[in-house]
């Protein structure tokens, strides 16, 4: 038998064109990764948004320099070289670099700099060093990369100059896996199973397989119309598999939604932009479906208040369980334009969409007493309880709307579950936006922070980008179960956007999302976006998170790719005894 050898694969860095319509200088001028396995045609990894993003730098005011890259260099790097720089390098590994420039392109003030990523599979990559242009390790860094040959290509209809090299064909098929999105490639049940009743074949589940090799289990509506669960023997059954699919959007004018069960009941809570985010409404309903239902009502349960000063920017309310009590979280402003953070507990027996059921909102405030964000506003408040201790997450800014603006910031702080309006520990700096997919244009944003806990480990997310424009992101820091979560070294930051306007086909600005477990016990998703690049319209959407080979969830899959329509249909034999 002959067995032919497959050729060499080739992978490309490069950086894309700036559109300042829908792919700003923030974006563009990362890198981004291609794979050819002729040499000619090329297949953008990660959609062609950016896998590698330089970081912003502080000024002496504390304010964000954005920074990006241009001209990406990838090649091998030699065993045991330039082991000052990267502490050592081990074979196998190799890298990519590029000059950091300034967010318009133009070279920095001391042209000076650059950065250096190293990796061992193009999957995951080693936090970019920044390194002086000058000194012998730099130029035999230098040397090394001049030796790629430059090329001219076209990606995805995008003439561009770039960087290539050859990898193995296997690596190739490991790097394809990593950047592209998973999707519905098999639905598998029992073959026979053995039932003596309706109840036994309704517990039969299918397992909807993915490309990636994971898997996700599925209830089936199976046709038992042919079994005469009185008479033994064997029939054969046809089922067809259920998948919640939720329309995007579900409900127009809303941001921040949240979606949350109680006591055999669903509730929404969003910030309502159709009342210009004046005042707190609740939906109630029978299931998630009904929730946004022509007609379903919305009961007010905290309007404006001068005498409380509750006047403006109702923003971002969440429903809670702290100490076994339901809370909603919230931020509000009054005549003088400055949202804070806010609490209010329901009352024992109330019900929430009554008002009167609520006790008198408190502030938040720092463990002394003292104002949470007396230099700044602070909103987006959200409670993460992670082992035995519990903690307040919030996104806090400075001097907004000038020229000290820090831009808004992710903070944490320690709090007690029996008083969570009182800090319990000093707020700790965890996130700021940094990322040029995080800083777009200028938007300088970390907020809408929300968590689950799922297998020892801590998922926190937040959004970067504009709140209310298609560049809006959802970024990932993750930490151990167990870990001190107001320790910052704990934590690992995603480098790219786990949800962007480039993850599912006509959802532009994904974020500021919620999590919730379905009657199903799938982990849902829901959030915001705008139904094109122009509007400015927060409109909410819903999907499931699925769970990749890794363990590491998935918040992109869209419905076609969760439950492929043709795989729908499936059959078994059972056997009645």
């Amino acid at each position: 038998m002959v067995v032919y050898q497959r050729e060499k694969a080739k992978l490309l860095v490069y950086t894309r064109k700036v559109s300042h319509r829908d792919y700003p200088d923030g974006l563009a001028r990362s890198v981004h990764l291609a794979i050819s396995r002729d040499g000619e045609h090329w297949q953008a990894m990660h959609g062609n948004y950016g896998i590698l993003f330089a970081e912003a730098e502080l000024s002496g005011e504390d304010t964000i320099v954005p920074k990006c890259v241009a001209n990406p260099r990838v090649f091998r790097l030699a065993e045991g070289e330039y082991d000052i720089l990267t502490d050592r390098v081990d074979e196998g590994e190799y890298g990519i670099l590029a000059d950091r420039v300034n967010e318009d392109g133009s070279p920095e003030s001391d042209c000076g700099r650059a950065l250096f990523w190293k990796t061992r599979d193009f999957r995951t990559f080693e936090k970019g060093v920044l390194l002086e242009k000058r000194g012998p390790e730099w130029e035999r860094l230098q040397k090394t990369a001049q030796e790629t040959v430059p090329v001219q290509c076209i990606v995805e209809g995008e003439s561009l100059e770039s960087s290539s090299m050859e990898i193995e064909p296997s690596m190739c098929d490991r790097v394809v896996q990593r950047w592209s999105q998973i999707h519905h490639v098999e639905t598998r049940v029992p073959a026979t199973v053995c039932a003596s009743g309706q109840e036994d074949v309704r517990a039969v589940k299918a397992e909807a397989v993915y490309s990636d090799g994971s898997v996700a289990l599925k209830r089936v509506a199976w046709n038992m119309d042919e079994i005469d669960f009185c008479k033994p023997g064997t029939y054969r059954v046809t089922g067809t598999v259920c998948s919640r699919y939720f329309t995007f959007p579900l409900a127009k004018g809303y941001g921040d939604p949240v979606i949350f069960p109680w006591e055999g009941k669903w509730y929404f809570l969003g910030t309502s932009d159709n009342r210009h985010d004046i005042g707190i409404y609740v939906r109630e309903a029978e299931s998630v479906e009904a929730l946004f239902a022509e007609g379903t009502q919305e009961h007010l349960i905290l309007d404006v208040d001068e005498e409380k000063d509750f006047i403006q920017t109702f923003w971002a309310p969440e429903f809670h369980i702290i100490g076994g009590r339901l809370y909603i979280l919230f931020a509000v402003g009054g005549k003088v334009w400055g949202p804070q953070c806010w609490l209010m507990r329901l009352k024992e027996g109330g019900r929430i969409v009554a008002a009167e059921s609520w006790e008198e909102p408190v502030q938040v405030v720092r463990a002394d007493g003292s104002p949470l964000g007396a230099d700044g506003i602070t909103l987006d408040m959200t409670y993460l309880k992670a082992g035995k201790r519990s903690y307040m997450v919030w996104s806090y800014r400075r001097h907004i709307g000038t020229p000290k603006d820090t831009g808004s910031m992710l903070y944490i702080a320690e709090a007690k579950e029996e008083e969570p309006w009182r800090l319990a520990g000093e707020p700790v700096l965890l996130s700021r936006p940094l990322f040029g997919w995080e800083n777009v244009s200028g938007t300088i944003n970390n907020e809408g922070p929300h968590s689950f806990v799922k297998d020892g480990k801590v998922y926190l997310t937040y959004s970067g980008g504009a709140a209310n424009s298609y560049t809006y992101a959802l970024g990932l820091l993750t930490a151990k179960e167990g870990a001190d979560l107001t320790d910052t070294g704990v934590w690992e930051k995603s480098a790219v956007p786990v949800l962007s306007f480039y993850s599912v086909k006509g959802e532009y600005g994904p974020g500021h999302n919620s999590f919730f477990v379905d009657n199903d016990g799938s982990l849902m998703i829901a959030y915001h976006g705008e139904t094109s690049l122009e509007s400015r319209l927060r409109c909410d959407g819903i999907r499931r998170v699925h769970f990749d080979m890794e363990g590491e969830p998935v918040f992109d899959l869209s419905a076609e790719r969760d439950l492929n329509p043709e795989l729908r249909e499936v059959s078994m034999q059972v056997i009645v005894g």
